[in-house]
Order: structure tokens, then C-alpha cells, then sequence
């Protein structure tokens, strides 16, 4: 997790996932799904938190998971809208930067 919480660039693919240029990373949708932040998702209100999907035995019968919209919150964070309905979770680059899926950060305690 080098650099800062600032990003560079952002690419996003709707089918794909998100790009953020910090050099060194790459989000897919199921991954950030997630990782959503939001109170829901995360057990906040009390509630269980929301459990990862496992892969589906027929994939061919699961809807695709797919970002609608993004949209840019202030200039520390953005929000995804969700095919499943969800859009709550608001993405902070922080939070982004913590949740890094490359080989570096992966390494990190």
C-alpha cells in the first residue's frame, strides 16, 4: 500500500470493474461488492453482516452482477449503484486504498 489515498486516475467498466491508478491496482465487481462500507452491508445497525456469495453451482441461472452508475461523492469517495439493487455503500478512497487487492498490499499485516 504505497502512496497515497489520492488517486490518479479512474477507469471504470461497467462489466468489468474499476482501475484505480495508484499504480498498482485493480477491483473487480464481485470484490467490491463485497467490500461494500455501508452500514448495512457491514453489520452497523446491529444486524448480521452481509455474507459474500459463494460462486453459484449454475452460473448460467445468476443474474450478472453489474455497476449501473458511479457516481463521484465530494472529491474523497465515489458511490456505485448496483444491478442487485444496492447503492448505499459510499467508496471513500481510503477505503479503497485499505481494501487493495495487489500482490504488494496483500503482503501487508
Amino acid at each position: 500500500m504505497t502512496g497515497t489515498s489520492d488517486p490518479e486516475h479512474i477507469a471504470i467498466s461497467k462489466s468489468k470493474g474499476i482501475q484505480i491508478d495508484w499504480k498498482d491496482s485493480h477491483y473487480g465487481l464481485q470484490y467490491l461488492r463485497d467490500k461494500c462500507p455501508c452500514a448495512t452491508c457491514t453489520g452497523a445497525h446491529g444486524t448480521p453482516p452481509r455474507v459474500p456469495e459463494p460462486p453459484a453451482a449454475f452460473q448460467m441461472y445468476k443474474p450478472t452482477l453489474k455497476m449501473l452508475s458511479v457516481e463521484p461523492v465530494g472529491s474523497y469517495a465515489i458511490r456505485i449503484h448496483w444491478s442487485d439493487g444496492h447503492n448505499t455503500g459510499i467508496y471513500s478512497y481510503d477505503h479503497l486504498r485499505q481494501i487493495c487487492p495487489c500482490a504488494e498490499c496483500s503482503k501487508l499485516p
